[in-house]
């Protein structure tokens, strides 16, 4: 499985579509480890364009602190799913957390 954290100065990103760039993951959830990781720059902030980018990278699940209903539901359409209001601001704890059945969410941070 391939995750995607939104990442700005090292943390999990507060508005998910402003980030300066994406943690990829690649996850062996048998065995609750991360295989790779890499950091991609964001392709930028336009409606629609991230859910069908990270699509292409062949991720699977987004971990995010917050993010608008509209891309949500974009991502749904790409069959990308979507875990908001993580709590954690380390991506690769985030990642390890979820994986593990650990991670606590809060509120979605995000309020568009």
């Amino acid at each position: 499985m391939r995750y995607a954290v939104p990442v700005s100065n090292g943390k999990v990103a507060v508005h998910f579509g402003h980030c300066q760039h994406f943690a990829l993951f690649d996850v062996d959830e048998a065995k609750g480890v991360i295989l790779n990781k890499e950091s991609m720059p964001s392709p930028g902030h336009e409606p629609g364009l991230l859910p069908i980018w990270l699509a292409e990278q062949g991720v699977s699940v987004v971990i995010a602190g917050g993010m608008g209903s509209r891309a949500q539901a974009l991502f749904r359409e790409n069959r990308i799913e979507v875990i908001i209001g993580t709590l954690n601001d380390d991506p690769e704890k985030a990642i390890l957390d979820y994986i593990r059945g650990t991670l606590a969410t809060g509120d979605n941070i995000c309020d568009h």
